[in-house]
C-alpha cells in the first residue's frame, strides 16, 4: 500500500513522503490516526497545499513535546516493590505504572505507548528505558526498582 505521511514518523518518513507500507499498518495505524493518506493523484496535491500548514503543525507539537521532554530526560524513578527470594518481581512494571509515576513526581502526560523498554522490568536493579515523543524529541530515564523492607 502506498501513502503520502502527514506527520514525521519515525523509521519511516517525513511529511509528504511517498512511502510503501504494508497494508494492514497502512489501513489500521496510519490511515486510522489520521497520519497518512492513500496514495493518488487527488490527495498528492492536497498535501502539497497543506504543506507549510502541516510543517507548522508539526513544529509545534515539536516544541510541547520539547517542554516535556525537558521534564522528565535523565530523571530517575524509584519502585518499591515486593520480590521474591531471588529478586524477582511477582509482576512486572509496566509502561502505564511508569506514566503513572513521572505523572505524580514531575508533573508530565507520557503516554504508555511513548515508552520503549529495552528489557521487561521484572527484578530488583536499575533499568533504562526511552521515552519517544516525537519522530526527534527522545528522553532517557532511569527506572530503579527497589525491595520492601520487611519489619
Amino acid at each position: 500500500m502506498e501513502v503520502i505521511l502527514l506527520e514525521n514518523i519515525l523509521n519511516l518518513g517525513n511529511i509528504g513522503d511517498k512511502v510503501k507500507v504494508k497494508n494492514g499498518y497502512g489501513r489500521n495505524f496510519l490511515l486510522k490516526q489520521g497520519k497518512a493518506l492513500r496514495f493518488n493523484k487527488e490527495n498528492l496535491d492536497l498535501v502539497n497545499k497543506k504543506k507549510d500548514e502541516l510543517n507548522r503543525k508539526n513544529t509545534e507539537i515539536k516544541n510541547k513535546f520539547k517542554e516535556i521532554a525537558k521534564l522528565v530526560n535523565n530523571k530517575k524513578f524509584t519502585f518499591v516493590k515486593e520480590s521474591k527470594e531471588n529478586g524477582e518481581l511477582y509482576g512486572s512494571i509496566k509502561p502505564k505504572e511508569i506514566t503513572n509515576i513521572i505523572k505524580e513526581k514531575v508533573n508530565a502526560d507520557v503516554s504508555p505507548s511513548q515508552i520503549i523498554l529495552k528489557d521487561e522490568i521484572n527484578k530488583i536493579g536499575s533499568f533504562q528505558a526511552d521515552i519517544v515523543f516525537h519522530s526527534e524529541v527522545k528522553a532517557k530515564i532511569s527506572i530503579k526498582i527497589e525491595k520492601i523492607q520487611s519489619k
